[in-house]
């Protein structure tokens, strides 16, 4: 049967004929484009005014994950036919690590303060004699040796001023660390009802799918804590008993700060044993060799045996994948970059995996 071919007029329609549907729907799709067009950089904008803000969101956030499933744990222990409630774990969690800051504080940081203050106070009558031997160097004078004593002294005195000159800048940090840990206690009272809300954004036949990343994502992150806490734990008990037997100054502090900065993949240990090693040359060079040997053992064995047990496929990321991620969070948010680089990483490569990897 032949079909009669449609006759376009090529004369306006007449005044006060309504528009075809196909001309209402490509009007309403340009309306539609612009909204989002002007929404999107009102977004970007935004984002850009609360960039520091959106940060401490963002790190409570991902803390509040990772700590979750602790707190879930302390929730399903029973004493007695009791088990605590979700505000009761994090309580309890809340304290123990307030008990372990307080034990840390009494006990290490004591000494050093003592010692630091007596090593500024000391230090303009102490300048004269190491200028002395210093001017017995046969480049002495081409060094320029009295220059460099006068800036010593100057520095030495403005000690004192610059340390209450950036007290605001410091009590503005610790504020942003009060409010990312408010923020999130709150996450973990309530970060269920974020997460649902979250998810009501998204188009039904995608949610299951994204529910079922995102939970696995999860629990990467918190194997991923899990798994670094034991290292972190090892390495700060070992480097405590070997500087104390060393005999190093402010072992108990060094060994904890060991520990805890290897949170931080390769820099913090970098860090904490050029830290360790230049106290100990304070006493004797043999001291610093030792902390140097004890660190290139311990780094062989955590590498080989520890890392590869402990870990296993909790994370699963290649080491060009650390180290890319260590490199931008540092470059985008200094030391708490650094810190959330890898379960961020973990995150991103979960969802990559899911969304972008296309297998055969």
């Amino acid at each position: 049967m032949a079909t009669t071919p449609q006759i376009t007029s090529p004369y306006p329609p007449p005044e006060g004929t309504p528009p075809s549907p196909s001309v209402v729907e490509r009007k309403s799709a340009v309306r539609s484009n612009i909204v989002f067009f002007f929404a999107m950089i009102l977004l970007f904008v935004l984002g850009y005014k609360l960039l520091k803000e959106l940060e401490i969101l963002y790190v409570a956030a991902l803390f509040a994950v990772v700590l979750m499933p602790m707190v879930i744990w302390i929730t399903e222990r029973s004493i007695r036919s009791y088990k605590p409630s979700r505000p009761v774990a994090i309580i309890l969690l809340l304290l123990s690590a307030v008990v372990f800051l307080g034990l840390f504080f009494t006990i290490a940081v004591p000494p050093v303060l003592t010692d630091l203050r007596n090593f500024l106070a000391d230090l303009p009558a102490r300048i004269p004699g190491a200028v002395a031997h210093l001017k017995k160097l046969p480049l002495a004078d081409k060094i320029g040796v009295d220059q460099i004593a006068a800036k010593a002294e100057a520095v030495a005195g403005a000690t004192g001023s610059y340390i209450f000159s950036a007290l605001p800048n410091w009590l503005s940090h610790v504020f942003d660390l009060l409010t990312a840990l408010f923020l999130c206690i709150y996450f973990m009272l309530e970060g269920e009802h974020a997460y649902n809300f979250f998810l009501s954004i998204v188009p039904l036949n995608s949610r299951r799918r994204l529910d079922v990343t995102l939970k696995k994502a999860e629990l990467k992150m918190s194997k991923w804590l899990f798994g670094q806490g034991l290292l972190m734990l090892i390495l700060g008990v070992t480097s405590t008993i070997v500087f104390g037997v060393l005999h190093v100054r402010y072992f108990i502090l060094l060994g904890v700060l060991m520990g805890l900065l290897n949170i931080i993949p390769i820099a913090g240990g970098v860090v904490t044993i050029l830290l360790a090693a230049g106290v100990a040359a304070l006493d004797s060079w043999t001291k610093m060799a030792g902390v140097f040997i004890f660190y290139a053992i311990y780094a062989n064995i955590e590498n080989a045996f520890l890392t590869p047990r402990i870990m296993k496929s909790s994370v699963d990321l290649m080491g060009l994948t650390v180290l890319v991620a260590l490199l931008l969070g540092t470059a985008l948010a200094g030391i708490v970059g650094a810190l959330v680089a890898v379960p961020t990483a973990a995150l991103i490569a979960v969802l990559l995996e899911e969304y972008a990897v296309q297998r055969p």
